[in-house]
């Protein structure tokens, strides 16, 4: 039974676990919503496939020493439907993702003549921003170290 709006909202922050290690202890959990038509149970399972891939770069936005204990789980919204009950041509599918990282929200979105196409867009996006975020984090890391290293050695030196 759908909303009356032709919104309908399956299971929020499912958790979302694909394969062992690092992946179950970060965790992400995924909210999925569907406008404007019924979300069938193999869409949702693409959805969560193709965005549950995207956790092995996000887990590379952790901590340097691999603890990943006090991080918060990372969360995802995706919104997918159609643009318009009455068009039955052109881009009439979208899609849009939101992903809180620390310090900052990504978000992305696809419209295309077919829903499997506009997620893959979506996905493909933030993969790309995920990894010039990670990017980014790993610049700030080394350029921090580089500051501690240098002031370490400028205490050591005896005068």
């Amino acid at each position: 039974m759908g909303h009356p709006t032709g919104c309908s909202i399956l299971p929020l922050n499912r958790p979302v676990s694909f394969g062992l290690g690092l992946l179950g202890k970060i965790g992400m959990k995924i909210s999925i919503k569907a406008t404007n038509f019924k979300l069938t149970d193999s869409i949702y399972t693409y959805i969560e496939r193709k965005i549950g891939e995207l956790e092995k770069f996000i887990k590379k936005v952790g901590e340097k020493d691999g603890s990943y204990k006090e991080r918060p789980a990372t969360e995802a919204w995706i919104e997918v439907g159609r643009t318009t009950r009455h068009h039955r041509k052109g881009n009439v599918f979208r899609a849009e993702a939101q992903i809180k990282l620390p310090g900052k929200y990504l978000r992305v979105e696809s419209e295309n003549l077919d829903l499997h196409l506009a997620i893959d867009e979506v996905k493909d996006e933030l993969q790309r921003k995920l990894t010039k975020y990670k990017g980014k984090k790993d610049a700030e890391y080394k350029k921090g170290a580089r500051k501690a290293a240098l002031l370490t050695e400028h205490k050591n030196l005896k005068i």
